[in-house]
């Protein structure tokens, strides 16, 4: 099937599917690409744990953090459905930086991540990205923020009612009534910009080679795996990952490595119009579209 061909027929599954996507795999060794939307701007949920960890991580190789100094952290006490590691605890506790990194990106922990913001705000992180070159992702707030939509005011029986808010709220130009779902307020960027930061990490590039080693290494110790990971880890390959979910927002970008030398970066950025929580078939699907992309350049280019 020729790239044309396969690009309508994705998006006719992605529309049966309820799902609008912006998706982009990129060859690391060759350049050559391919993609549905992918210069679209999202919210980006807990993706934008990516750029924190790589800017902190800078920060220590630089001096101007003690990656073993210990952070007082308040508990999350959160009882809702989602939130991992020191959101849930219940007492205060004492974590080094660097350890705070692993529970923000690894396990995708928001205490963890907002302890790390307020050491590197929002606004550093996107000069910094410029700095190396990275455009389309934009910090504007704290992990916190993403704890105050319509979904935690309702009873999980209710939680549809949340997601019909957050189906209906949107505008032609990708603004929202809901402030973490307007891409002029919350935390962006695009498919294509998630892709030129995996580059600038798996690749030689502005960010330091030490930086990017760490940074590949809290991705490939990910434990949120429900998503692109079953369609791109194997024996001959590592998947190396971030997710990202707000509401009806599904993400998740990565690199898959084959033992044949091959490297693809994926970025796959979904929003659902099923007014439902658990969404398994939407998981799903976002992979099949993503491995189908993925498997296109990998035939081409091998023959």
């Amino acid at each position: 099937m020729n790239r044309e061909a396969l690009i309508q027929e994705l998006r006719a599954e992605l529309d049966d599917g309820g799902l609008r996507g912006s998706f982009l795999v990129r060859d690391l060794h060759t350049g050559c690409e391919l993609g549905i939307e992918p210069d679209v701007q999202f919210p980006i949920a807990s993706l934008i744990k990516i750029p924190l960890a790589t800017v902190t991580l800078d920060r220590i190789r630089r001096g101007e953090l003690d990656g073993s100094m210990p952070v007082q952290v308040a508990p999350g006490r959160m009882t809702t459905p989602g939130p991992t590691g020191l959101s849930r605890f219940r007492h205060p506790a004492r974590i080094a930086i660097e350890d705070l990194l692993y529970l923000s990106t690894s396990i995708s922990d928001n205490i963890a991540a907002d302890a790390l913001f307020d050491m590197t705000p929002p606004a550093e992180i996107t000069a910094t990205l410029r700095k190396w070159k990275v455009h389309g992702i934009t910090a504007r707030h704290l992990m916190r923020d993403l704890t105050q939509t319509p979904s935690e005011r309702f009873d999980t029986a209710e939680v549809h009612l949340a997601h019909s808010l957050a189906i209906g709220g949107g505008t032609a130009g990708h603004g929202h009534q809901l402030a973490q779902l307007d891409v002029t307020r919350a935390n962006s960027g695009s498919a294509r910009a998630f892709v030129d930061l995996l580059q600038a990490l798996w690749t030689p590039s502005e960010i330091d080679r030490h930086v990017s080693e760490r940074v590949r290494e809290l991705m490939a110790h990910n434990l949120i795996r429900h998503r692109l990971a079953p369609d791109f880890s194997s024996d001959a390959s590592r998947w190396s990952s971030k997710t990202g979910t707000l509401l009806n927002l599904r993400h998740e970008v990565g690199v898959v490595e084959h033992s044949d030398g091959q490297t693809f970066a994926i970025a796959a950025l979904t929003e659902s119009r099923i007014p439902a929580a658990t969404q398994p078939e939407a998981d799903v699907l976002m992979a099949r579209i993503a491995r189908a992309l993925r498997d296109q350049l990998r035939h081409a280019e091998i023959r």
